[in-house]
């Protein structure tokens, strides 16, 4: 069972890791948590990286796959998360992760519209219950957050983004990861690109010491940011790899798929949210409609 096991705990690690980057992100702003967290992941990464594979820099990898891992690193991490931590900000990891449930469902579409991957009835089928499932939370009118909350609907549109981006760049991933190419070092060229992409960016408005001091300034808040990078692309990832080595890929992907329901409780005592039963059984319905497309 330890593949099943790691997969349970990636899901725990993210589930954790998104309320810390929620926590950090409310105190330092979505584009500066964006910011801290590509550097504070690679130095993790490249630690793995060095510990596993015995380089910190997978340098071996040919410019193939710096292409195209590199356009799925600014696309997903970059533009994606750009969206998903002003989510986390407007409306919580609950209902942000939830959105992410789609990044699965959007990617194999993507997949079936530009690399000829094969559908059928069975994929449209969880294609189906997640959509019911994430739509029957999004409209549950039992909670007081819409009310409550002006950035509801916002917030919902920019997790949608993020799983937009998410599966993007999945997709653009496929390519740079073909044949026996180890996992670790893909996602640390997708972190560098990003990296590299976003402060460049950071720098040309200006932003690099505004960003700096901002950290500085908020101690708590970069502490949350270290927390949730070394929950999230450090202890999750690692895990992933294990899960995915130990047990089925598709007993694996579901499990994987379950920060959404771990986030109910997370949500309810850190975040002081209140939800209806609706919720919790939308939430189900949509990671049920993730486990067909994965396990059948």
């Amino acid at each position: 069972m330890i593949g099943e096991l790691a997969a349970l705990a990636t899901s725990l690690a993210f589930s954790f890791g998104s309320t810390f980057l929620t926590l950090g992100g409310r105190r330092v702003g979505s584009m500066i948590l964006n910011r801290t967290r590509l550097l504070i992941a690679i130095i993790f990464l490249s630690i793995t990286h060095w510990i596993t594979l015995g380089t910190p820099l997978p340098l071996q990898a040919g410019s193939h796959r710096w292409l195209w891992l590199g356009l799925s690193g600014v696309v997903g991490l970059v533009l994606g998360d750009i969206f998903l931590f002003q989510a986390f900000v407007w409306i919580g990891p609950r209902l942000s992760m939830l959105m992410m449930s789609l990044a699965p469902i959007i990617a194999t579409f993507l997949a079936w519209l530009f690399l000829g991957e094969q559908m059928g009835w069975v994929q449209f089928l969880g294609i189906g219950l997640t959509l019911a499932g994430v739509a029957w939370v999004v409209l549950e009118r039992n909670g007081a957050n819409k009310t409550a909350n002006p950035d509801y609907a916002r917030g919902i549109l920019y997790g949608l983004g993020g799983a937009v981006g998410q599966a993007a760049g999945l997709v653009l991933a496929k390519p740079g990861v073909s044949g026996e190419f180890s996992p670790i070092s893909a996602n640390l060229i997708r972190m560098i690109s990003a990296a590299v992409v976003l402060w460049t960016i950071t720098i040309i408005q200006r932003q690099a010491k505004e960003t700096v001091q901002t950290i500085y300034r908020n101690r708590r808040g970069l502490l949350f940011i270290l927390l949730g990078s070394f929950a999230g692309p450090f202890l999750g990832v690692s895990f992933s790899m294990l899960a995915i080595q130990n047990s089925e890929v598709g007993v694996a992907s579901t499990l994987m798929a379950l920060p959404p329901v771990f986030l109910l409780p997370i949500s309810y005592f850190v975040f002081k949210e209140r939800y209806g039963w609706g919720a919790i059984v939308g939430t189900l319905i949509a990671i049920s409609g993730v486990a067909v497309l994965f396990l059948v």
